[in-house]
């Protein structure tokens, strides 16, 4: 969400920010400027008849001697409240339908991010570990099947498609990945919230899910409920509404949650394995965090979900999306990604993004800088640390042996009773 006065006062500042996304945001923003300048106008006739209305009662109040007066006054009146009301109307149209529009207009990015169409346009920051190269790797489902932990079959006959049953070691694999997530967060300073997995429809609003995104999530039947499609959702509307004192920055939650997505855009993506399942678990970082240390706090969240991958000793590498690829809410994303020696390249494991006001203004959610200031907004943070299904997967191909069983992290044993190998 954005401050509709700053949009009016510099138009082609949003208008240039806006092409470089997309230059189909351009004509939205000009409608967006058109319903504000409406908006206004009827704002200024219904105050001025709300000026009239009063003059009149003050005037009758002064003629309560006169009853000829009082009664043309009285009608005159009645004519006025009955233009206001229609008027106020309008004006409450008006409102709606700005808000609307300008929930559909998404972040500006930030200077420092490239500018470019698509993912190929992503500017490769870093990369760590040696990514492996041995033709004979089978891909991750293959593995998981082998070893008798997956099963796509049972997960399409409980629920359908792109839901899959882990049984035995997967199972405990991926809870150990899970605990270790946590606690590794833990060291960091995250407090570690339990969330509601359903939330409502101001939650996925304050966030930037909706309206944009609606047909990607699970709604229950007669309810404004949804299924979270991410910790993000419930960790950020934890403050929604309120104004959280500057000593209390940065306000620091990580979350483990089953995550819900209906993947409709992505129908044809990653049918094979659990990359693109429509249930998943994660870990989510989230931080609240003044204006001031909004970059650096962004910059040490992005570190503390590379240091998972580092202690799980996965080789991965570290992008900044460009303008065309970079996500609705966010002004600068790293997105880290895993490789996966089947498919020899790297594949998407966690995204750190900072939202700046974006979302603050949605949720309203303040601080004030020095006592005496007016309260302003919050910039908001967050990132995998990790996708677990994910990272599941790729230890099932990075730590797999050519006969064909998995060997564990290091990391991992401690938390599977000092099993070092899934076979």
């Amino acid at each position: 969400m954005h401050d509709l006065k700053d949009l009016r006062t510099r138009p082609d500042y949003y208008k240039d920010k806006l092409s470089k996304r997309d230059k189909s945001l351009v004509l939205l923003f000009e409608e967006i400027l058109k319903l504000d300048q409406q908006k206004r106008e009827i704002q200024a006739k219904a105050d001025e008849l709300r000026k009239k209305k009063n003059d009149i009662a003050d005037e009758i109040g002064r003629s309560k001697d006169n009853k000829d007066k009082v009664e043309t006054l009285k009608k005159e009146g009645t004519d006025v409240n009955s233009k206001l009301a229609e008027i106020e109307k309008g004006e409450m149209d008006l409102t709606h339908k700005l808000i609307e529009k300008a929930m559909w207009l998404p972040n500006i990015v930030c200077d420092s991010v490239p500018e470019g169409e698509d993912e190929t346009k992503n500017k490769e920051i870093s990369k760590w570990g040696n990514p492996r190269i041995e033709n004979w790797v089978k891909p991750h489902w293959e593995t998981g099947i082998k070893l008798g932990i997956f099963d796509f079959e049972r997960g399409v006959k409980i629920a359908e498609s792109r839901f899959t049953v882990l049984s035995g070691m997967g199972a405990k694999l991926e809870r150990a990945l899970m605990n270790f997530m946590l606690d590794n967060a833990a060291t960091k300073g995250y407090k570690e919230i339990f969330p509601p997995i359903l939330v409502n429809k101001d939650s996925m609003t304050g966030t930037g899910q909706l309206p944009k995104f609606d047909g990607d999530f699970y709604k229950c039947e007669n309810e404004f409920l949804y299924l979270a499609p991410t910790a993000e959702v419930p960790l950020t509307n934890l403050h929604r509404d309120e104004v959280i004192p500057l000593e209390q920055l940065p306000v620091k939650y990580c979350a483990y949650t089953p995550c819900f997505r209906r993947e409709a855009g992505a129908a044809s993506k990653d049918t094979r394995g659990i990359i693109r399942q429509h249930q998943f678990n994660k870990i989510e970082l989230v931080k609240i965090t003044s204006v001031e240390t909004s970059d650096k706090e962004h910059e040490e969240l992005t570190k503390d979900a590379e240091e998972i991958l580092q202690k799980l000793e996965l080789p991965y590498r570290k992008t900044l999306l460009c303008t065309g690829d970079i996500g609705f809410s966010a002004m600068k994303c790293y997105d880290l990604e895993v490789w996966f020696p089947s498919q020899n390249t790297y594949r998407e494991i966690s995204s750190c993004s900072n939202f700046g006001s974006f979302q603050a203004r949605r949720t309203n959610i303040k601080y004030k800088p020095n006592p005496k200031d007016k309260p302003q907004f919050v910039h908001t943070i967050n990132g995998s640390g990790l996708a677990i299904g994910r990272t599941l997967a790729a230890i099932l191909e990075n730590y797999q042996t050519e006969k064909g069983t998995v060997l564990v992290p290091k990391v991992l044993q401690g938390y599977l009773g000092g099993a070092k190998e899934v076979s």
